[in-house]
C-alpha cells in the first residue's frame, strides 16, 4: 500500500465551503444558520433517500424510539441535494442536524476540519456494538488523520455488473467470469432490443461527482487514466482519460437507457427492476433491492465483477456512514441511534421484518456468516464481499496517485471539481457537445487544482 501525500493546498475546505455557501446565505434561502437543532429527547437525522434509508425510517419509531424514548425526525433527500445540505450545516456547525449520512470521502475531510464527533469513547463504552466485527476496509476508510473513528457504516459497497440471466439465456449469451469493458459493450449491443423497449445497459449519466463521475472514474482507472498524476499534474486530456470517457459516452448513447443524461442510481435501479435494461454497472448495494421479495426481477439476476481493461479489479469502495455533528446538543443520544442503526441487531430486525436480501450489508463480517442472510442473498453476497475486499483505494489504477480514492480524489476541492466536470460529461452524453470539448473544459478546471497542489 502506498503512503499517500498529506500535502495541503492553500485553500482549505472551510474556505471552499464558505465560498460555496455565500450565495444561499446572502439570499436567505438556507434556514439552518440559526442553530435550531433538536435537543431534549429528540434527534434530527439527514439521510440520502436510498431504499435502505427509507426502510430504516419505517422501523425507527416502533423499535428504537420505543426502546429508548428518543424521537427521531428524518429528512430524506436525493444524493446531490443531501450532499449540499450536509455540507452547509456541518461546515457552519449550525447544529440543525445531529446525525447525517456521510461517505468515506467526506468523513476524513470533515474530521480534519473539526466538524465531527470522534466515536472512539462511545465504541469503547459500548462492547455490544462489536467494532472489530466491522470490515477492516470500512473501519480504515472512516478513520481520521489522527487515527480516531469519525463514522460508522450503515452499509458498505463496491461496484459490480448486474445482468438478466434469463435474457442472456434466451439470446444464447454467456457472461464471462471476469468481463472486460469491451465484452460488456459487445453484450450490450446483442441484448439491445432483446425484449420490447429493453436497452442493453444502464450507466449513470446524471450530473454529480457521486453520480456519473463515480462509475466513469472506475472506467478511467482501468483504462489507464487518472485525474492527477503523482505530481498533481491534471490528466483529464490524456489519451487514456479520453479513451475511457469516449468509450463510456458512446456505450450509453448507443445502447444505454433513454434519458441517460438524467439517470442516476435511482433511475437505473428502476430501469433494471422494471425490465427496461439487460445490464447495469453500479453499486453492489443495489442487489438487495433487485432480489427483494416483491421485485419483478428477483431470481432472474446474475452478478459479475466490475469490468476491467488494464487492471485486475476496478470496483469502487464506498460506504454510507453515520457522522455526528460536533455542534450537536445531543451527541450521546446521537450515538445511541448510530449504534442501533449500524448494529448486528438492526440487521437481524431488517432480515426478520423486511427480508434478508434487504439487510444493509457490506459492513460486518458476521453478516456473511449468518445462515439466514447467506440463504436469502446467495445470488450476490459472495460477489459483494469479494468486491469490497478487492477494492484498492490507495492503488486503483496503473500509476501512482497523489491522494487516496477509487471513484473520487480524496481532496476537499473534488466536490466542486467533480461536479463541474460531471456537468460537461453529462452534456456530452446528451449530445450537446463532443467528448473532446467536454474534456478540454474539464482539464482547464483541473489545472486550477494542480496550481494549488503542485510542489507541496
Amino acid at each position: 500500500m502506498r503512503t499517500q501525500s498529506r500535502r495541503r493546498p492553500r485553500a482549505t475546505l472551510a474556505a471552499v465551503a464558505a465560498g460555496t455557501l455565500l450565495a444561499p446565505l446572502l439570499s436567505g434561502c438556507w434556514a439552518g444558520a440559526g442553530g435550531a437543532g433538536s435537543g431534549g429527547d429528540s434527534l434530527n437525522v439527514l439521510m440520502v433517500n436510498n431504499p435502505q434509508m427509507a426502510e430504516l425510517q419505517k422501523l425507527t419509531a416502533d423499535h428504537f424510539t420505543k426502546e429508548t424514548g428518543i424521537k427521531v425526525s428524518f429528512t430524506l433527500l436525493p444524493e446531490n441535494d443531501v450532499r449540499d445540505k450536509i455540507s452547509q450545516d456541518f461546515a457552519n456547525q449550525a447544529g440543525q442536524y445531529d446525525v447525517a449520512t456521510l461517505s468515506n470521502y467526506e468523513i476524513p475531510i470533515y474530521a480534519r476540519n473539526g466538524w465531527l464527533h470522534a466515536m472512539d469513547s462511545y465504541v469503547a463504552a459500548d462492547p455490544a456494538y462489536d467494532e472489530k466485527d466491522v470490515l477492516k476496509p470500512m473501519r480504515e476508510s472512516l478513520t481520521g488523520d489522527d487515527g480516531k473513528l469519525y463514522g460508522q457504516p450503515f452499509y458498505g459497497e463496491s461496484s459490480f455488473l448486474m445482468y438478466r440471466k434469463d435474457v442472456f439465456a434466451a439470446k444464447g449469451l454467456t457472461m464471462p467470469a471476469h468481463p472486460t469493458w469491451q465484452q460488456v459493450a459487445d453484450l450490450a449491443a446483442r441484448t439491445d432490443g432483446a425484449e420490447p423497449g429493453m436497452k442493453g445497459v444502464c450507466l449513470r449519466g446524471l450530473p454529480g461527482w457521486g453520480e456519473v463521475m463515480a462509475p466513469l472514474t472506475t472506467v478511467v482507472n482501468t483504462f489507464g487514466g487518472t485525474w492527477f498524476d503523482q505530481d498533481w499534474k491534471a490528466q483529464l486530456d490524456s489519451p487514456a482519460f479520453e479513451k475511457a470517457t469516449k468509450f463510456y459516452v458512446d456505450l450509453v448513447r448507443d445502447h444505454g437507457e433513454s434519458g441517460a443524461a438524467q439517470s442516476g442510481f435511482a433511475e437505473c435501479l428502476n430501469n433494471m427492476t422494471q425490465g427496461k435494461v439487460a445490464m447495469w454497472y453500479d453499486a453492489t448495494s443495489a442487489a438487495g433491492s433487485l432480489e427483494a421479495a416483491k421485485s419483478p426481477v428477483k431470481g432472474k439476476m446474475g452478478y459479475a465483477p466490475a469490468p476491467v481493461e488494464r487492471t485486475d479489479s476496478s470496483g469502487w469502495l464506498y460506504t454510507w456512514a453515520w457522522g455526528i455533528q460536533k455542534a450537536s446538543r445531543n451527541a450521546d443520544k446521537a450515538w445511541k441511534f448510530v449504534s442501533w442503526a449500524s448494529s448486528k441487531r438492526y440487521e437481524q430486525l431488517v432480515g426478520e421484518e423486511i427480508g434478508w436480501s434487504n439487510v444493509p450489508a457490506g459492513k460486518r463480517a458476521s453478516t456473511y456468516e449468518n445462515a439466514d442472510y447467506r440463504a436469502e442473498a446467495s445470488a450476490f453476497q459472495d460477489m459483494t464481499k469479494q468486491a469490497i475486499e478487492a477494492a484498492k483505494p490507495n492503488d486503483p489504477g496503473v500509476q501512482p496517485r497523489p491522494a487516496p480514492g477509487i471513484q473520487f480524489v480524496g481532496i476537499p476541492e473534488f466536490t466542486d471539481l467533480g461536479t463541474k466536470v460531471s456537468q460537461e460529461i453529462s452534456a456530452a452524453i446528451a449530445g450537446r457537445q463532443s467528448v473532446e470539448s467536454a474534456l478540454k473544459k474539464s482539464q482547464a478546471l483541473a489545472e486550477r487544482i494542480s496550481e494549488e497542489y503542485e510542489g507541496r
